[in-house]
């Protein structure tokens, strides 16, 4: 099974930015997406950020995530 987890944009340098998700913060690719800014979600798996969500499906991911606790 692949998991991707949410994580918020704190900063974006070139093709690389730092998230936060569930309040660990990582060091991942943004060489995928165009346009990040400090404040979006995005989906993150194995080290890049795969596209950019909402904050409606932020939620919903977390949601899901949560009933495997």
């Amino acid at each position: 099974m692949c998991v991707g987890l949410s994580a918020k944009v704190l900063s974006v340098d070139e093709d690389t930015m730092i998230v936060d998700s569930g309040g660990a913060r990582r060091k991942v690719s943004a060489a995928l997406l165009n346009g990040l800014r400090p404040g979006d979600y995005v989906m993150v798996h194995a080290g890049s950020a795969i596209s950019k969500i909402t904050d409606d499906d932020r939620d919903e991911s977390d949601s899901v995530w949560e009933s495997f606790k």
